[in-house]
């Protein structure tokens, strides 16, 4: 099994995003994890903002995924947002996004946090995967991509 697909609850999957802007993505986000997991919008929005003013989260290919560190965290949670149209994001390849998955980590997680970035950057990097998650039509499907993804051997 695969490290992600335990972070992502279904309820955490929303496909067809209305966000026109890298701001209003996030401001989604902290929505979505005020309302799943009674975290602090503000607290949420401010991490990931953090973040991005270090540099885009943009990896390339239509995917970002936007993390953060939040004090009071107990463990790792995801989701994933489908925009409804894509995002400029300032990815390194310059085209703009259409997959989003957020991730926030304990504000200590530091090895936890690189493992589980280095593991969305390998899922992500496969076009398969991506074409797969963008065909999908409702967030079970999308869950069910996360479950059934398997890291290559090391």
């Amino acid at each position: 099994m695969n490290r992600i697909a335990p972070l992502l609850p279904e309820s955490n999957i929303v496909l067809d995003v209305d966000a026109e802007n890298k701001k209003r993505l996030f401001e989604r986000i902290a929505q979505l994890f005020e309302q799943q997991a009674q975290l602090s919008r503000n607290a949420v929005l401010a991490s990931l903002s953090a973040r991005e003013r270090l540099g885009s989260t943009g990896l390339g290919q239509g995917i970002a995924i936007p993390h953060g560190r939040l004090k009071g965290l107990k463990q790792a949670l995801g989701a994933f947002l489908r925009p409804h149209q894509p995002i400029p994001f300032d990815a390194p390849d310059g085209k703009p996004v259409v997959q989003v998955f957020a991730l926030l980590v304990p504000e200590q997680a530091t090895d936890e946090h690189l493992q589980l970035l280095s593991e969305l950057a390998e899922m992500f990097s496969e076009r398969g995967f991506r074409e797969h998650i963008a065909a999908a039509t409702d967030a079970a499907s999308v869950h069910r991509l996360f479950e059934r993804w398997v890291p290559e051997p090391q």
